[in-house]
């Protein structure tokens, strides 16, 4: 039924159907329109006006849901190779986080080494090195503590690196949730709603050429009854619209019943993203104080941790 049937014949479905067309391959809708002045560049051109070119390209109603399905079969496809891609990308980001344990730990246990056997060592070293020979003792010794910190700012590194790369694991897997339920999304377009459209399509071509062929048996009827009854009908009709019309408020109360629920659930939802918004400051701002004082409890701490070796030699 919908093989040959152009939009035009389809009433109100095909404007809807070309509204979904054009929505999905990138179609400006203000393009389409036939009523719009052409514009210069269009003229000096001599191009075809968009719409026609648009109908054109879409003839019938059948070539055009292939279109949207072929668009979202597309789409289908690349986000399943994106969740696979993800898959991937977790398992490696899994992979490199239990990495950077073992080398934090690694580097703990130097860090140990260093400070518990290594320095002590070399700093009695440099006391019972002669006179001579203690400056370059010294030397050494201050060589051995800024490789301990600099070995201490490496392991401060890797924590860092570390904690950014446990974040990461639960972002990974927020997309690819995401992208998995684009893919139900659309598989369920493909299996309910594509049948669906083609289904209400072919009863809205029925139904419009069901409306033509009454159309046509009402005009041959009312040219039959036209002269005797042409006078009444007109004063009925007139009297029904003036007496209506008298009878019509200035608004209709559903329209002023739906303005004011509008109005109210509009200011509602304002409050509600007020409420929200203070409730994420207040959270951010107790944030913000415990990093302040996190990061000023390790200044502190490496500070005295500095201050002891130095007055120990």
């Amino acid at each position: 039924m919908l093989q040959d049937v152009k939009n035009k014949d389809v009433g109100p479905a095909g404007d809807s159907l070309r509204k979904i067309v054009t929505t999905i391959r990138g179609f400006a809708a203000e393009e389409l329109d036939l009523r719009r002045e052409a514009s210069w560049w269009e003229k000096l051109l001599g191009r075809a006006a968009p719409f026609a070119e648009f109908v054109a390209q879409y003839e019938d109603v059948q070539s055009q849901i292939d279109k949207v399905t072929g668009e979202l079969l597309t789409h289908e496809h690349t986000l399943l190779k994106d969740i696979k891609s993800l898959d991937v990308l977790y398992e490696k980001t899994l992979t490199f986080y239990n990495e950077l344990a073992l080398y934090i730990a690694a580097g703990e246990a130097k860090l140990t080494e260093t400070d518990t056997m290594t320095i002590p060592a070399k700093e009695a070293d440099v006391a019972k090195a002669p006179e001579a020979d203690q400056v370059i003792r010294a030397q050494e010794l201050r060589d051995l503590r800024a490789a301990r910190d600099d070995l201490e700012r490496r392991i401060y590194d890797l924590r860092l690196t570390r904690q950014v790369t446990m974040q990461s694991l639960p972002s990974i897997r927020l997309v690819q949730e995401n992208d998995k339920s684009l893919v139900t999304k659309i598989n369920s377009t493909l299996v309910n709603t594509v049948p669906l459209w083609e289904t209400q399509l072919a009863q809205a071509v029925t139904i419009q050429r069901s409306k033509e062929a009454a159309e046509a048996v009402r005009d041959a009827s009312d040219l039959t009854n036209e002269l005797l009854k042409a006078n009444a009908e007109n004063l009925q009709s007139a009297n029904k619209v003036v007496r209506e019309e008298m009878e019509r408020g200035v608004f209709d109360i559903e329209t002023v019943k739906a303005a004011n629920a509008t109005l109210i659930a509009t200011i509602n939802e304002s409050l509600a993203i007020a409420d929200e918004g203070k409730a994420r400051r207040a959270t951010a701002e107790a944030e913000l104080i415990k990093m302040e004082a996190e990061l000023r409890d390790t200044l502190a701490a490496a500070k005295a941790r500095q201050v002891a070796p130095a007055a120990t030699a």
